[in-house]
């Protein structure tokens, strides 16, 4: 069997183009409706845009926590797909398997634990002078 690369694979034009952003949309409401981690992430966002907005942050840590919210977000979205090609693969219990899994969850992790300081290092300074501390 011959193979062919990718790139003669794929297909190209512009209805090809907008078609890749209902695929997008798909993989968005999928990880909204099964998994439980992006609904956190979500509800993190609505309350770090609401205090953003009551504490009337700046422009540049504005683009902070934008920056930080697609990464985490994005991420858990890649942590879903590796997630779910693994288990396209096996069913099994492999260590390689476990490793990708985990490895991918700590993407995650490490995201939020960096967006969580983020949000200390921008938000408490503006509650400890509300409340007269500073």
């Amino acid at each position: 069997m011959d193979t062919v690369s990718r790139d003669k694979l794929k297909k190209h034009g512009i209805l090809r183009f907008f078609k890749s952003f209902t695929y997008a949309w798909d993989g968005l409401k999928y990880a909204f409706k099964y998994e439980q981690n992006i609904l956190f992430h979500a509800l993190s966002t609505i309350v770090v845009i609401i205090a953003g907005l009551y504490f009337h942050i700046s422009l540049t840590e504005w683009l902070i926590l934008c920056l930080i919210i697609g990464l985490v977000i994005a991420t858990e979205l890649i942590n879903t797909s590796i997630e779910a090609t693994i288990d396209l693969i096996t069913d099994k219990v492999h260590p390689l398997a476990k490793i990708a899994k985990d490895t991918a969850a700590a993407a995650v992790l490490t995201f939020g634990f960096t967006a969580i300081i983020i949000a200390i290092i921008i938000f408490v300074p503006k509650i400890l002078t509300m409340i007269g501390v500073m």
